[in-house]
């Protein structure tokens, strides 16, 4: 392959819904991940985060769950919007007031805005961008070198700076104490010697036995910070294995962190995503029982578990994505905006697999008749 064809722009420029006027000319400022702060790339203004927020001093707030299951949660915990979900890929996809159609940053799917608004509960924490546009770009061009048997253009195609889609994805986070009782048995190996036949010769054999006995016992354990993925957009075997994410670097959410970048809304809803996180919660459990048991081997009958102080909150995470084509098909890659972690979908060449294939072949066949030889 000498060239890629060329790849219809997937998006406009990245807009947000969230747009807040220079102080000097008018136009909008951008979160500058570099700088940590608010610039015009018109005029050059820069403007502290922290100044500009009404929500300067706040802090990371947990939500009851059984409360927001009942949506019982006060007023101020939830936002109504305009958003449409994407008909190709499912995306949510936000709206400002004046703005009446766009194309999903997803799939570049033309997405129209219907009728009414949307209720959803606020984010409480937003990760900002730590890498811009600019070092997205190279983690995916060194990635896309690493890749054994791609395409000898991808690489170059990668190189001349293709552009990259800044997403705030949106995620679960949950805690939870967890008490649980559980019911099982605990196995000690020993060994016994028995005579058995081989070739037609009497051999010693060591066996390896088991003595079982009924063990029952509690564990606790404090869940912080499950994090579920709530977007249903992209494949969840990227976005999982984008991680992992320092939490901690969390900021109270501020939507000038969302200037010049995309926000997603939420697709799975809160009991789903809860299901999801509970999952989690009784793999953790059950290794902890096991290792409660103890002994050499474990027998797991029952697990009662009791949770309490269940709580959740609302974050979005920073994701840089984008696409390429190569024959007529589209391949996403996305990057881990806080460390440069990077995921996606590959071509392979036909022509570099079938020549490994005959190098393979010659190989063993020259190691082989070196052996012959040599015997």
């Amino acid at each position: 392959m000498t060239d890629l064809p060329p790849l219809p722009e997937n998006s406009p420029t990245p807009r947000s819904t969230h747009r807040f006027p220079c102080d000097q000319c008018g136009a909008d400022y951008r979160f500058d991940p570099d700088a940590g702060k608010l610039i015009c790339d018109h005029c050059g203004d820069e403007k502290p985060v922290q100044e500009a927020s009404p929500w300067q001093g706040a802090v990371i707030r947990e939500l009851d769950l059984k409360t927001a299951l009942q949506n019982a949660l006060p007023s101020h915990e939830i936002e109504e919007t305009r958003v449409s979900r994407c008909p190709n890929c499912a995306a949510q996809v936000e709206f400002d007031a004046t703005t009446h159609a766009k194309e999903c940053p997803f799939c570049a799917t033309p997405v129209v805005v219907d009728s009414g608004t949307h209720r959803h509960i606020k984010p409480k924490g937003v990760l900002p961008f730590a890498l811009d546009e600019r070092a997205a770009n190279s983690a995916v061009s060194n990635w896309l070198g690493r890749l054994w048997f791609a395409p000898s253009g991808l690489q170059q195609y990668a190189r001349k700076g293709r552009k990259m889609d800044g997403i705030y994805v949106p995620y679960w986070t949950f805690d939870a104490q967890t008490q649980s009782a559980y019911r099982g048995e605990r196995g000690t190996e020993y060994y016994e010697t028995r005579t058995v036949m081989r070739d037609g010769k009497r051999v010693q054999q060591r066996v390896t036995k088991v003595r079982w006995r009924g063990v029952t016992g509690r564990v606790a354990r404090f869940f912080d910070d499950v994090l579920v993925l709530a977007s249903k957009s992209l494949p969840k075997r990227f976005t999982d294995a984008l991680a992992p994410w320092d939490l901690s670097g969390l900021e109270p959410y501020r939507p000038e962190f969302l200037a010049g970048f995309r926000a997603e809304g939420y697709a799975v809803e809160l009991e789903d995503g809860f299901r999801e996180a509970r999952a989690y919660m009784d793999q953790v459990i059950l290794r902890d029982v096991k290792f409660d048991i103890g002994g050499d081997r474990q027998r797991v009958h029952a697990v009662d578990t009791q949770l309490s102080d269940v709580t959740f909150k609302h974050v979005l995470l920073p994701v840089w994505m984008a696409a390429y084509k190569y024959r007529g098909k589209t391949y996403r890659f996305v990057v881990n905006g806080q460390n440069g972690r990077v995921q996606g979908e590959r071509p392979y060449s036909a022509i570099k697999i079938a020549i490994a294939v005959i190098l393979g072949a010659i190989v063993a066949a020259a190691v082989g008749y070196v052996m012959s030889q040599a015997q």
